[in-house]
């Protein structure tokens, strides 16, 4: 599926400051064919679901920002994340990483998940980085979800998320590193109107720690960051909506020194394919930002102007 777009959710190591005049390498018409071309593929069989497609599983309802259901005890799920970043401080840059993901609720509040990735980096005239062209495994995680409140039986749900994480490939230059890190999520959703409307919304922090094996440089970084989306149900197991995405990349794993923040916003898509198959979509732009000493109203250092997140999965 995509069989050029390889790689797994990877976090952001931010770090390089450039003094170029900060441009983007715009992919809006192809994520908008992208975005038209998958729901107008998913929405044609809509109309031969049964009544078990209007059940809704949030995890995945919202795009990049999380949903608090983990499934029932004894569920198994397997997934296919595609994250593509694309648009950098100028020249041509994207970055493709696929991950497969495995998932196991043990309990009704408590699931796990093991996952793999791969990454593609094709980089070209950016500055601070070294031209690149190369795919490669790019590491492990683990991801443990406890749901403290559940949306059914609560006036909201929630749940965190904590996911270790180790690499071998940097995430935005390709290099070889030894990096270890995690993310922290508190995910709230809500149910605004039954089997209708659903909103979200996401707190994280992502500390991580990088060994450059090359120049032999020890690199500690922090991100923290919100979420908020909506969604609405356009037909039986069809949803669209939009979300909106801040962050915030320091220096030091306590927040010692600020090296950028950036502001995104896009449209999302969700469509329950059977009983068992699902399929998502997600394309976020950055509209503002700015990066430590570095003009522009854009950071195009730290973060990418375009994210898209393809996912599939199926449970059972």
């Amino acid at each position: 599926m995509l069989a050029n777009i390889w790689y797994v959710r990877a976090s952001v190591s931010g770090r390089r400051s450039s003094h170029a005049r900060a441009t983007s390498a715009s992919a809006a018409p192809f994520c908008l064919g992208m975005f038209v071309l998958l729901a107008s593929c998913l929405t044609h069989g809509a109309a031969a679901r049964d009544a078990h497609k209007d059940e809704v599983d949030t995890e995945h309802l919202f795009g990049f920002t999380i949903g608090s259901d983990i499934g029932e005890k004894g569920e198994k799920e397997f997934e296919s994340e595609t994250l593509s970043r694309t648009g950098k401080n100028g020249g041509s840059y994207a970055a493709f990483f696929e991950q497969l993901e495995a998932k196991y609720t043990l309990a009704q509040s408590f699931r796990i998940a093991a996952a793999a990735v791969l990454a593609r980096h094709d980089i070209s005239n950016v500055p601070d980085l070294e031209d690149r062209r190369s795919t490669a495994f790019q590491g492990l995680s683990l991801d443990a979800r406890f749901r403290l409140l559940d949306r059914e039986r609560s006036p909201v749900g929630l749940t965190v998320s904590v996911e270790p994480h180790w690499s071998r490939i940097d995430g935005i230059s390709g290099e070889r590193v030894q990096n270890y890190g995690g993310t922290v999520t508190l995910a709230l959703d809500k149910e605004l109107v039954a089997r209708r409307i659903y909103a979200a919304v996401n707190v994280l922090y992502e500390p991580e720690t990088t060994h450059f094996l090359e120049t032999d440089i020890w690199e500690r970084q922090s991100t923290i960051g919100v979420s908020g989306a909506l969604v609405a149900r356009v037909r039986s197991g069809v949803f669209l909506g939009g979300e909106i995405v801040y962050r915030r990349l320091y220096d030091g794993l306590g927040f010692d020194g600020f090296l950028g923040r950036a502001l995104f916003a896009g449209p999302t898509f969700y469509a329950k394919l059977s009983e068992h198959w699902w399929a998502s979509m997600a394309w976020n732009i950055q509209v503002t930002g700015r990066a430590a000493d570095q003009p522009g109203a854009l950071d195009l250092v730290n973060f990418e102007r375009h994210k898209i997140l393809l996912r599939f999965g199926c449970n059972w």
